[in-house]
């Protein structure tokens, strides 16, 4: 594909930014105990989830645990809890995300469209001092509604002419192309593809195809 149009990008935030399974694994654990259960999931169970909207993930794990928590307190305080506890537990970025992030941002405007919790992002920004270099983000928690709605809110809200989104699952790029743009992928993230637009095996790998012939 001709990506001399682009003039901005979209980001995944988990799987393609950062890795913060183990984080959300212990909000969980919390929010678990606080009810008296144990959480029976590995972060290596929990990180399949990852890319899902978090009622979508309470639903599963409901269905798998037999559990019987009511499902608006429960989303409410696991909303809460991360909110609180992400600032101080954050996640793991990939290797070379800050300098990418820096570098791109003088040549395209940043943006984060993500499926976390309403103020997930906003964590994230200010978790990793990358809130400079990100012109505007959308979250699943802050309108929920699908990713795709979200993609298409943020081209229309900000002018955008050629975005690309860059995500890790076949979900992100389901959603991408729903809203009608092209789709990067992440392959050393969460998921898998088969129907991507481009390919990258790092942020690095990225970062250097996206600045090709701009610095």
């Amino acid at each position: 594909m001709d990506t001399s149009c682009v003039d901005s990008i979209i980001f995944d935030m988990d799987g393609t930014l950062w890795d913060a399974t183990a984080s959300y694994c212990e909000i969980w654990r919390i929010c678990f105990a606080n009810r008296g259960v144990c959480f029976p999931f590995s972060d290596d169970e929990i990180k399949a989830y990852m890319g899902t909207p978090i009622d979508g993930i309470f639903d599963d794990i409901v269905r798998r645990t037999g559990v019987e928590f009511d499902r608006e307190s429960f989303l409410s305080e696991i909303s809460r809890v991360e909110d609180e506890e992400m600032l101080r537990l954050g996640g793991k970025l990939f290797p070379g995300v800050v300098d990418g992030l820096r570098r791109l941002s003088k040549h395209y405007r940043l943006f984060m469209v993500s499926n976390c919790s309403r103020y997930g992002l906003r964590n994230f920004m200010a978790f990793t001092g990358t809130a400079p270099y990100f012109t505007g983000s959308l979250s699943y928690g802050q309108r929920n509604v699908p990713k795709s709605e979200n993609i298409r809110e943020i081209i229309r809200q900000y002018g955008l002419k050629c975005p690309i989104y860059f995500g890790d699952t076949q979900s992100d790029c389901d959603e991408t192309h729903r809203a009608g743009i092209n789709f990067a992928f992440a392959s050393y993230g969460f998921g898998k593809c088969s129907d991507f637009d481009l390919q990258f095996a790092s942020f690095a790998e990225f970062t250097d195809y996206f600045l090709k012939n701009k610095e």
